[in-house]
């Protein structure tokens, strides 16, 4: 039998947090480092002012900092996008090897550029390699995870990632000692390579995903790696029932037509959950917190008005509390539920942006350690996100104060009154804790109408209790009944793969 510790456990949000390394380093004081290296992205009032340079022309460099620093986004959108149809081909492990072993010729690209056009190239490759990764490792640990552990383990790995972030800022503040050293800015970069080559040697050693194993047909090795991921043998009851709910799962998706079925209302209501997580993940990107993370040393020096040393200490500060306090959720996430968390943070954020907003408009000595105050306060509510990284220096440079007004709106509209995220999470986000991933399945196909998902989450019994424990078996249930109906009356769909385990309502002896 497989042998799975509390080791593997903390691997797989280890596995993501190696890759932030990597993300934070495009914020702006790596920026400045490079500027002698790239004068095109060189975007400092003082060099234009020195330069002579129209606002025409200011805005012309502003814009391409932010090609150079979106590119890598670029490259994290096209490699999630591949990941849609490579991830089920290659399993969870070497989508993600394959992911890692990318990111290390992007980086090594990166490191050794002379030229934008070269350094650009390696950013979008090092992006699809952790597209890959990004877009794989939450599924496979929620996969892997237990209902009453796995909202935990999400966000173990979100503060491991604010973690990342914190060790890049100080990193980058580091070496920038070493300026006009151009390893001010090579070593910070292809540093992440380290991170890459941990995950390449190790992530063969973890547990292959059961949900991926049963799609395979690889039946008896899904309920080999369910009982250890339990510690309990593979013919315990609670191992057979979770892997009868599994495998009805797998059947019933094999039923589905590929991608476009993501956009269809059938019974499973594929295209009311893809709705819903490209809201979320929308509303999520476009609340500001690039706006604090890529750019935190130059709101500092040129918003707030401190010295370059100084507003690279504060964000590099900014980055460890940010780390500090991703931690609050992981001890909450269960007992608080998702949805208080996600309404607290949009309430949070949208104040701290109106704040920002404020004070920099205000301006002087007060209202600036006001503003600095706030930077802090906004990362306590937020993680980190990818969206306004290409129109944030434009805005720097076109509309100043403003840039915080556009993210203050967007929030306040969101949570006030009438407009989108406060409301949409109130009526439209189900609560997910210690539900599994097949009941999340169960409680949409119930679902007639996108206003009764919530209502049907709240009063749908619970499977497992808050430890983990069995509550409700799965055999006994109504679904399974029905699907056992279904599939045999066409068992064609049932075989989804070699070294099928024959179905029984009782565990094997």
């Amino acid at each position: 039998m497989i042998k799975v510790s509390w080791e593997h456990y903390l691997i797989f949000p280890l596995s993501y947090a190696l890759l932030p390394i990597q993300y934070n380093h495009p914020d702006d004081t790596l920026t400045q480092l490079k500027v002698r290296t790239f004068p095109e992205i060189d975007a400092r009032t003082e060099t234009a002012d020195e330069l002579g340079l129209t606002q025409s022309q200011r805005t012309h460099r502003s814009t391409i900092q932010g090609i150079s620093v979106a590119s890598y986004n670029l490259g994290c959108f096209l490699g999630a996008c591949t990941c849609i149809k490579v991830g089920d081909m290659l399993g969870r492990r070497k989508t993600i090897f394959m992911g890692s072993a990318i990111m290390v010729v992007g980086a090594a690209l990166q490191c050794s550029a002379y030229s934008l056009s070269h350094l650009i190239i390696g950013r979008i490759i090092t992006g699809i390699g952790n597209g890959f990764n990004t877009s794989t490792v939450p599924t496979w640990q929620s996969e892997c995870s237990k209902s009453h552990r796995r909202g935990q383990l999400v966000m173990v790995e979100g503060a491991l990632i604010t973690g990342g972030v914190c060790f890049s800022y100080w990193l980058d503040f580091g070496f920038s000692f070493l300026d006009p050293n151009s390893i001010a800015w090579r070593f910070p970069i292809g540093f992440q390579i380290f991170f890459a080559l941990v995950i390449l040697s190790f992530v063969h050693e973890l547990p292959e995903s059961p949900r991926w194993l049963v799609l395979k047909g690889k039946e008896d090795e899904a309920l080999n790696v369910l009982g250890a991921l339990s510690d309990l043998p593979s013919d315990d009851p609670y191992i057979w029932g979770e892997f009868q709910a599994i495998k009805d799962t797998v059947i019933e998706n094999q039923k589905a037509g590929g991608l476009k079925d993501l956009f269809t209302m059938g019974p499973d209501r594929h295209l009311h959950r893809t709705c819903l997580a490209y809201v979320n993940q929308m509303f999520q990107q476009i609340s500001g917190i690039n706006l604090i993370t890529y750019y935190a040393a130059t709101i500092y020096q040129n918003q707030i008005g401190l010295d370059p040393l100084t507003s690279r200490i504060l964000a590099a500060a900014n980055g460890t509390e940010y780390f500090l306090a991703s931690w609050i959720a992981v001890f909450t996430i269960e007992k608080s539920g998702r949805r208080r968390l996600m309404l607290l943070g949009a309430a949070g954020m949208s104040f701290s942006m109106a704040m920002l907003a404020i004070m920099s408009y205000l301006g002087g000595k007060g209202p600036g350690v006001v503003a600095a105050l706030f930077l802090f306060i906004f990362n306590t509510f937020f993680a980190v996100g990818w969206l306004v990284v290409m129109i944030t220096p434009i805005s720097f440079a076109s509309i100043q104060y403003k840039t915080y007004v556009i993210f203050a709106v967007i929030k306040l509209t969101l949570i006030s009154s009438n407009a989108a995220l406060f409301p949409a999470v109130w009526f439209f986000y189900p609560e997910t804790a210690y539900r599994s991933l097949e009941e999340m399945d169960s409680i949409f196909r119930k679902c007639n109408s996108i206003f009764t998902i919530v209502k049907i989450a709240k009063d749908e019994p619970q499977r497992y209790g808050e430890n983990g424990e069995l509550l409700i078996r799965y055999e006994e249930t109504e679904e399974h009944r029905q699907r056992q109906v279904s599939r045999a009356s066409n068992p064609a769909i049932e075989k989804v793969g070699e070294n099928r385990v024959e179905d029984a309502d009782e565990p094997r002896v």
